[in-house]
């Protein structure tokens, strides 16, 4: 796999980095597809379409998908953090969690440090904070013991006992100073207790780059079209995103190539750029270029396509383009068209 060859000065602090969100897709709307991905129970019958939420895991160091989960959007079960329970056999001892708020748990942190990995997670906003109580390893940095809360319905009586009785996690309150942005001040948790081998900074560096998931998202639901799928099937669904996953995967992979030889960051290269390089270049493999020429022309090229440095910048919450002056469907299609007719 490209994260297991990645260099070492790409980890952060020679540890495996899991950046961890979800998202949801769409697909057409045929009786299949609504059986098994139901569309919003707000909306009517036949006014929407059947979606499905995904959790996918990337590797920050290179970005591609170390894996995914797909499932219903409502019902029990069907969050995010229920749906990355079922990837954690992917953890192992060492690796590094970097997730938002969502899957700060009690027993998400629990069963994430059964496996050997540690978190870099936000901490919820329903639980207080207080940097008075806890054991102080530097300004607005504690230690802090979260006692075992009673057991889930989900989680069997078995699992339930074999959870340790309370959990010993590092609280660091980190300050926003910089333009830009929504959050002035946020608390994260983490079980990396050492403070002289974890400093609060570094640990605030890495959960300013929780981003990057957002980022891969939008990579893969806008640039490679995956927020609709096409299938009408509910088993073909699953082979589009999975088939989306793979493309993605192999772009990354040359991405990370071309970094490597141009001695840059797989993260400061442009996936779009990559992309559209790719598309220009393809053209070229039928004349009489040499596959070697061929693809050291195409790692320089993509190398030179670097992402913009633009860590402060600053930009409204507003939308330019006007949408289309058209009703909203609050009613099946045929019944619009039996009233026209």
């Amino acid at each position: 796999m490209v994260d297991e060859e990645a260099p070492a000065e790409w980890r952060w602090l020679a540890h495996r980095v899991l950046d961890v969100d979800g998202s949801t897709l769409t697909m057409p709307d045929t009786p299949a597809n609504q059986a098994e991905y139901p569309q919003m129970s707000s909306q009517r019958p036949g006014c929407g379409f059947p979606i499905a939420r995904i959790v996918v895991v990337f590797s920050l160091a290179v970005g591609t998908v170390l894996d995914a989960a797909l499932g219903k959007y409502q019902g029990k079960q069907t969050g995010e953090n229920s749906l990355f329970r079922t990837l954690h056999p992917l953890l192992q001892d060492g690796d590094v969690v970097l997730a938002d708020r969502y899957f700060s748990g009690w027993f998400d942190l629990a069963l994430i440090r059964r496996q050997g990995a540690h978190v870099v997670i936000r901490k919820h906003q329903l639980r207080a904070t207080d940097f008075r109580t806890g054991q102080r390893l530097g300004k607005d940095d504690q230690l802090v013991c979260w006692q075992k809360p009673a057991r889930a319905k989900w989680m069997s009586p078995e699992e339930y006992a074999e959870l340790p009785d309370s959990l010993t996690l590092r609280e660091i309150r980190i300050r926003v100073t910089q333009e830009g942005f929504r959050t002035r001040e946020l608390v994260v948790v983490t079980t990396l207790l050492d403070a002289e081998e974890y400093p609060a900074d570094e640990i605030a560096k890495l959960y300013r780059r929780r981003w990057q998931a957002e980022l891969n998202l939008r990579s893969l639901k806008i640039v490679l079209q995956m927020d609709q799928l096409r299938c009408k099937t509910p088993h073909r669904v699953r082979n589009e995103f999975f088939l989306h996953l793979t493309a993605y995967n192999l772009i990354r992979k040359v991405m990370a190539v071309a970094a490597a030889r141009a001695g840059r960051e797989p993260w400061t290269v442009s996936f779009k750029g990559t992309l559209q390089t790719i598309d220009n270049l393809l053209p070229l493999l039928a004349t009489q270029i040499s596959t070697v020429t061929w693809c050291d022309t195409l790692l320089a090229a993509i190398a030179a396509h670097a992402v913009g440095d633009r860590p402060d910048r600053l930009e409204p919450r507003v939308k330019k383009r006007r949408p289309k002056n058209y009703r909203k469907m609050t009613k099946p299609r045929q019944d619009y068209k039996k009233r026209a007719a």
